[in-house]
């Protein structure tokens, strides 16, 4: 009978090493998820910041809006992305 309890207590802790190795695979996918989040997010004002730039070098009147309308695009994903 000690053996039967025995077994039931490895099994046990097998199941939870195994939940745990799971759960820290789940960390792991979060943090790249995150990872790769920031840096679309750090891209997109670095494209935002150089389309200002253009914006305000401009001379050609067509060339600004169309500028803005990517500028406003910009807006939208970073609002999606950070809300």
């Amino acid at each position: 009978m000690a053996r039967g309890w025995e077994s039931k207590s490895v099994e046990e802790q097998q199941s939870q090493a195994q939940q745990q190795t799971i759960s820290q695979d789940e960390k792991d996918a979060l943090k790249r998820q995150n990872a790769e989040k920031m840096r679309k997010i750090q891209g997109l004002k670095l494209n935002r910041a150089r389309i200002r730039e253009q914006i305000e070098r401009s001379t050609n009147d067509r060339y600004k809006e169309l500028l803005g309308r990517e500028l406003e695009h910009l807006e939208q994903e970073l609002k999606q992305l950070e809300g």
